[in-house]
C-alpha cells in the first residue's frame, strides 16, 4: 500500500511540474504562431485557473467558507498584497519575459529566485553568508551570463526586454514566496492562490478585457492550446503538485519540481526548434546544477 501511495504522488509530482514547463512553452507558441496578446492571455490565466482552484477547494472543504480568508482585516489586506505583487507581477513577468524571448529563457531566469531570498535574508541580517550561499550566487551570475551572451562581453543573445521582464519574475517569484508565508500559517494553499489568481485576474481585466478576443480568428488547435495553458499548465499543475504532498516528503516533492525547467528547455528546443549556442548550454547546465542543489539544501533543512 505505502510503495502504491508513493507512486501516486510520484506521478502527481511530476505531472504537476510537467504541466507548469509544458505551460510556459505552450504560452510561448500561443505567443510566436497564434498571434494570442500576452494582456489577454494573463487575464484569461488567473480568472480561470482562480475560479478552478476555488471550485476544487470547495469539492475538498464543503463545510468552509471561501470567503474566511477575508474574517479579519489584516488578512485581507495581506491577500491584497499577495495577489498584486506577488501573483499578478509573477505571473505577468513571467508571460511577458516568454513573449519578447522564449519560455526557456524565461523559466531559468524565473527559477533564480531562491538566490534573490539568499541576499534578502543577509541584507535583514537574519543569516549570515555561508560557503553554499557563494557558491549559489557563483553559479547563478556565470550561467545566467553564459545564458544571456554566449560568453561574449559585448553583446547579448537575448532581448533586453525579455531579460528585464526575466529578473522582474525572478524578483517577484522571491516576494511571492517569502510572503506567501504569512498567510499559509492560517489558510489552505489552494485558497491562498486561488483568491490571489481571482483578485490579481480581475485587476488585468481592466487592462485586457477577457471578452475582447476576436473569436472569428479562433481554431479548435487554437482553443486547444488555450485550454491547457490557461487551465492545464495552471490550475491543475498546481493543484496536481499540492496534492503530491498527501504522499510525498516535501524534499521529494521540491526534488520533483525541478522537472518544470527541464520540461521548458526540452520542449522548447523539440517543438520550437529554439536553438541554444555552446555557452548558453553551459550556462544551463551551472543553472540546472543551482536549482537542484538549492532543492536538495531546502531537503535538508527540511
Amino acid at each position: 500500500m505505502k510503495t502504491k501511495k508513493r507512486m501516486i504522488g510520484i506521478i502527481l509530482a511530476v505531472v504537476g511540474a510537467s504541466f507548469w514547463g509544458l505551460g510556459g512553452t505552450v504560452s510561448d507558441y500561443l505567443f510566436r504562431f497564434r498571434h494570442i496578446d500576452v494582456n489577454w492571455y494573463v487575464t484569461a490565466r488567473l480568472l480561470f485557473s482562480g475560479v478552478i482552484l476555488m471550485i476544487i477547494f470547495k469539492i475538498l472543504n464543503p463545510k468552509h467558507s471561501i470567503f474566511t480568508i477575508f474574517s479579519n482585516f489584516t488578512s485581507t489586506i495581506q491577500v491584497l498584497i499577495f495577489s498584486i505583487f506577488g501573483m499578478l507581477l509573477v505571473q505577468y513577468s513571467y508571460m511577458a519575459s516568454i513573449d519578447e524571448g522564449n519560455a526557456a529563457i524565461a523559466t531559468l531566469l524565473q527559477y533564480i529566485a531562491p538566490v534573490y531570498i539568499i541576499f534578502w535574508f543577509i541584507i535583514r541580517g537574519q543569516t549570515t553568508l555561508k560557503i553554499f550561499d557563494l557558491l549559489a550566487i557563483t553559479l547563478t551570475l556565470t550561467g545566467t551570463f553564459l545564458l544571456l551572451t554566449n560568453g561574449s562581453l559585448s553583446r547579448l543573445v537575448v532581448p533586453t526586454s525579455s531579460i528585464t521582464w526575466g529578473v522582474i519574475s525572478g524578483i517577484a517569484l522571491a516576494f511571492y514566496t517569502i510572503y506567501a508565508t504569512k498567510l499559509l500559517v492560517n489558510f489552505s494553499s489552494i485558497l491562498v492562490v486561488g483568491w490571489a489568481m481571482l483578485i490579481s485576474g480581475i485587476l488585468m481585466n481592466f487592462k485586457a478585457p477577457l471578452w475582447q478576443l476576436d473569436v472569428s480568428q479562433i481554431t479548435f488547435s487554437t482553443l486547444s492550446y488555450l485550454g491547457f495553458g490557461i487551465i492545464g499548465g495552471t490550475a491543475i499543475a498546481f493543484f496536481f503538485f499540492i496534492k503530491s504532498l498527501q504522499y510525498l516528503s516535501a524534499k521529494e516533492t521540491t526534488l520533483f519540481g525541478t522537472i518544470e525547467p527541464v520540461m521548458a528547455i526540452v520542449a522548447s528546443a523539440v517543438w520550437l526548434k529554439v536553438t541554444f549556442l555552446p555557452f548558453q548550454l553551459l550556462g544551463i547546465v551551472l543553472i540546472m546544477l543551482l536549482i537542484l542543489m538549492l532543492s536538495l539544501k531546502k531537503n535538508h533543512t527540511s
